[in-house]
């Protein structure tokens, strides 16, 4: 497969939105014990049952270190594709490469810098060499060409609508510890040239978690001109500023053609936190992140994997769930919405979209 010296703008190529259709669905088996408590034993389980509800509606293969590869396959169902493959940590959104196409048969792959989250000014983990590789690796899997792009970006960082329409934070992209040379205008730039992107519309989300301010616990595209948006009207919430902001903006705001916005208010969960007991069974190591009692865990319904024909969103046993996911089905009625328990990868500092990549159909 090629290293490709052009860009999917010129060649005709686009992201597609998440909503669009799937040719499989991607993720990353975990297994560092200084991220998973009990050395990542529940966590596998909770990634065993998300892989298997979305593997209801698209074919999913998981990847796996050569050490845990046998383990992996053991525990998922056998029609779930198992392939062996070095990885660093398990956030596929993050670490993988963004498929695009060409809307007449082809697929290529957009390999972006990644540096774990803010490199040596930040970062999550040392090192992440495995992870940089994977968008590589996995377009050679596939059996496509690749563009190597210039920005050290996170999946997570960017929702699109597939017409031109590109969300993104201002916090994590511009965040000094990635791409300390490029200004706002270069990036969109970028994002325009790899992606197809006509309009960047930016926001804020920094919550104070790990990544800086994901768009993935903002809001979302459900389609063409019709947003989810994370709501909360609790004024302690650490959402709310940066929820009220957004319906602001985004109520005013129209897309690459022109179109306002409709917008859904998902709940949030109330906020959890890691207990003494499980923060104690988290290693400590000098090259990861801290992992104390009391830090928060991760409580975002809107961190949901579109499927086709499901919404596979994440539970807490909380009596929102059942809210949140009656809002999904309205916004969604063509289709499934299932809950997955998701306090086991909520406690790694992410949920179903971080551990998730679509490989959209050709």
């Amino acid at each position: 497969m090629h290293t490709l010296n052009t860009t999917p703008r010129i060649d005709g190529f686009r992201m597609p939105g998440e909503f669009e259709p799937h040719d499989m669905c991607w993720m990353i088996w975990p297994e560092r014990p200084d991220v998973w408590r009990n050395g990542a034993k529940p966590a596998q389980a909770a990634y065993a049952q998300v892989a298997t509800a979305i593997s209801r509606f698209e074919p999913v293969t998981m990847l796996a270190s050569a050490v845990q590869y046998r383990n992996a396959r053991m525990m998922l169902p056998d029609h779930i594709r198992v392939i062996e493959m070095s990885n660093n940590d398990a956030w596929l959104r993050d670490s993988g490469p963004t498929f695009v196409t060409d809307g007449q048969g082809g697929l290529r792959a957009v390999d972006w810098w990644f540096n774990a989250y803010g490199g040596l000014n930040g970062g999550l983990y040392f090192p992440w060499d495995s992870d940089l590789a994977l968008a590589q690796k996995m377009a050679e899997v596939v059996g496509v060409d690749r563009y190597q792009a210039p920005l050290v970006f996170e999946g997570g960082s960017i929702t699109v609508d597939g017409q031109g329409t590109l969300m993104t934070t201002s916090d994590c992209i511009l965040n000094p510890n990635r791409n300390p040379d490029l200004s706002q205008s270069d990036v969109e730039q970028i994002l325009g040239d790899y992606l197809n992107i006509e309009k960047v519309i930016w926001l804020r989300c920094d919550i104070g978690e790990e990544t800086d301010g994901h768009i993935d616990q903002l809001v979302c595209f459900a389609r063409p001109g019709e947003l989810v948006l994370s709501w909360t009207d609790d004024q302690a919430s650490p959402y709310y500023p940066f929820v009220q902001e957004a319906y602001e903006i985004l109520s005013r705001e129209t897309d690459a053609r022109g179109r306002p916005f409709k917008i859904h208010k998902l709940p949030i969960a109330e906020p959890m936190g890691l207990t003494a007991e499980e923060a104690s069974t988290i290693e400590k190591d000098d090259w990861s992140y801290s992992r104390e009692a009391g830090d928060p865990i991760a409580d975002c319904y809107l961190n949901f994997y579109i499927a086709n024909g499901g919404i596979v969103m994440p539970a807490f046993g909380q009596p929102s769930d059942q809210q949140a996911a009656e809002v999904l089905d309205q916004v969604f009625p063509d289709r499934e919405v299932v809950l997955v328990p998701c306090r086991e990868i909520g406690m790694g500092g992410g949920l179903i979209h971080c551990i998730t990549q679509q490989q959209p159909l050709e």
